[in-house]
């Protein structure tokens, strides 16, 4: 039986041996949840920069078994996958290995962080992230390291795609329900929303005006009766757009 993950790596490392007769043009698409409401597109003066698949973590905090979880931001190595995108000419993969990569890096890659001690899933928040390294998939294709996604001191979400010279310091604008049948991820507590995001007016932005995060993976927390008081920590992964 051929499994899912040989797949997806056979569709990421192939290459089209016959020549095209004529150049295709792509135009990625955001992708929709299949709910009533949508995220609302970019401006059609903004330019799709880069597409990334993200891998990390969302934190939380649980004031008591009684209470609900509380956001604390969230830690993640983003690959570029731009080129990867269905239909592009030559290194392009199929829609369905597209949509499933997120869970696929999800359940069968390592998380890409420095583990907290005694930690099942948390990372260390004083030196959270590696030192930077392309996703060597086995076999077949490299996802190249562009960046890293955190909270800055203030609680600010941040992109900084480091590799490509482009960052965002963002606020959330748009929030829609991952569709209910996006993976649960590793502890089966449900995919994060999709998430509209924007510059935040700090001037700390560049190059990216625009960020949405969509085809989900995991990211919601447990409960706080089932996770018990303190942080959590959960894996999730996601794509993510960015517009400029």
């Amino acid at each position: 039986m051929v499994s899912a993950t040989s797949v997806l790596f056979a569709a990421l490392a192939a290459v089209v041996s016959a020549a095209p007769t004529c150049k295709k043009v792509v135009t990625p698409t955001l992708p929709q949840t299949g709910g009533p409401t949508q995220l609302s597109p970019p401006a059609a003066s903004l330019v799709l920069k880069k597409i990334a698949v993200g891998h990390g973590i969302q934190n939380y905090t649980c004031s008591s078994t009684a209470a609900n979880a509380s956001a604390t931001g969230a830690l993640a190595v983003l690959y570029d996958v731009t080129s990867f995108y269905p239909g592009t000419e030559k290194t392009g993969i199929s829609q369905p290995v597209w949509d499933h990569l997120p869970s696929d890096l999800l359940w069968r890659t390592p998380l890409p962080l420095n583990k907290l001690s005694g930690s099942q899933f948390g990372a260390d928040l004083t030196n959270p992230f590696p030192a930077p390294a392309d996703l060597r998939l086995p076999g077949l294709s490299t996802l190249k390291f562009l960046g890293h996604h955190f909270f800055d001191s203030a609680g600010v979400p941040t992109f900084d795609l480091s590799a490509a010279g482009l960052k965002a310091v963002v606020k959330k604008t748009e929030q829609v329900d991952a569709p209910s049948n996006a993976d649960k991820g590793l502890t089966g507590s449900g995919a994060v929303q999709w998430l509209q995001l924007i510059d935040n007016g700090a001037g700390k932005s560049v190059g990216v005006s625009v960020v949405y995060r969509v085809l989900t993976a995991g990211g919601n927390p447990e409960a706080c009766s089932v996770a018990g008081a303190g942080s959590q920590s959960v894996p999730y992964a996601a794509y993510y757009w960015f517009f400029g």
